[in-house]
């Protein structure tokens, strides 16, 4: 396993994210057991660093990874987890939240924290409960080894943000699609110019990255038939020199399987390397779907719209018209009829809480829409 060295050790470029572990049919409840399987598997193939947030899996996500990781010699991984800015009304919150946590994830330290998701609003509650200065005094107490943050916002905020205060990491959302789209491109130089180190999160973009359309993944299995579409969306992220941990949210053992080869041994993207996935993201674009990325930052929505699985249903229907599907008018129709009437785009009220919320910025009312009617549509053609 690759490794990146640090000052007082050693991290895995491969790191765990808790974010998408495994869950039992129909639910968010993570399946204990398939998931522990994936950790004890991706530690015995050296993976050593596992991220998780007080608000993954509506909640559960810390206290799996004190599940699962305490059963392991503490220093055989890192651990990472994240105060939710969201969540804060007080001061006294930060306090409360953090022994929460260190209780939850059975540790009596945490090698990474972060002030999770800093976007304007977040910033200011930052600021309002002193987070980054009462997470201070914990690192002073031995409670925190490396303090940082992550961030789902344009560049001008993440330069006032690393003027501000001094950071030993930061968790950048970077992947060859969102390079430009989402300027991370511009994100990763202003954090280098800093000598900040990055830890990459969404590398593969929530999924989207490993399916593509048939036309980018052809293109991309011509040139290694024995490489997964995901494994080259990985191997973009960490051939970069400032990154120090790409996180993988992993769903199944097999893709830990695939981002354990990956990395064993990693090799950097040469010049050719680059040119394929240009020439593969020029063909993926023409499939023109949402960003979505199922991050689930803008649930719950008050209307009871499961926006995620939505637009989910809407990008695979705008892939299977690139493919040219003979299906893909009935396929839509049926993931689309799967979501339940309380759940489907059209029960979207307009509030717009979720544009807000969202990391990629996207127009959900909007999208919501347009679900909606493209549903009306097929279903009237179908009479």
């Amino acid at each position: 396993m690759e490794k990146r060295k640090l000052k007082n050790g050693e991290l895995s470029l491969l790191g765990f994210g808790l974010m998408r572990l495994p869950c039992k049919e129909a639910s968010q409840e993570i399946d204990v057991k398939a998931a522990m399987e994936m950790v004890d598997y991706a530690l015995d193939q050296g993976v050593n660093y596992f991220d998780t947030a007080y608000m993954y899996h509506e909640k559960k996500s810390d206290d799996f990874a004190g599940e699962a990781l305490s059963r392991h010699k503490r220093t055989s991984y890192n651990l990472a987890t994240k105060m939710p800015l969201m969540a804060l009304k007080t001061e006294a919150d930060v306090e409360r939240i953090f022994n929460e946590q260190l209780k939850k994830c059975k540790t009596e330290y945490f090698d990474f924290y972060l002030l999770h998701n800093i976007n304007e609003d977040h910033l200011r509650i930052a600021e309002s409960c002193k987070v980054y200065e009462q997470l201070k005094k914990k690192q002073e107490q031995g409670l925190i080894k490396h303090l940082g943050f992550s961030f789902h916002d344009r560049p001008g905020l993440l330069k006032k943000v690393v003027e501000k205060y001094d950071w030993e990491f930061a968790q950048i959302q970077l992947n060859y699609l969102d390079w430009e789209l989402q300027n991370a491109k511009e994100q990763y130089e202003i954090l280098a110019d800093k000598d900040i180190p990055v830890n990459v999160m969404e590398p593969v973009r929530g999924g989207t990255l490993a399916k593509l359309c048939d036309t980018a993944v052809q293109i991309l299995h011509e040139a290694n038939p024995n490489a997964s579409a995901a494994s080259w969306a990985i191997r973009y992220a960490a051939s970069l020199p400032k990154v120090q941990v790409v996180l993988s949210g992993m769903s199944n053992m097999e893709q830990v399987r695939d981002n354990v080869r990956t990395m064993s041994p990693f090799t950097p993207l040469s010049d050719a390397d680059y040119k394929l996935i240009e020439k593969a993201l020029a063909a993926y674009r023409k499939a023109a779907s949402v960003p979505c990325t199922s991050c689930r930052y803008c649930m719950d929505c008050p209307g009871g719209v499961e926006i995620p699985k939505n637009l989910a249903v809407y990008n695979n229907y705008q892939v299977a018209l690139a493919n040219k599907h003979p299906m893909a008018n009935f396929l839509f129709q049926a993931e689309y009829r799967i979501l339940g009437e309380t759940q489907l785009a059209s029960s979207c009220t307009g509030c717009e809480q979720c544009k807000s919320r969202c990391p990629q910025h996207i127009d959900i009312p909007h999208w919501m829409g347009e679900i909606s009617r493209l549903q009306k549509n097929l279903k009237d053609a179908h009479r």
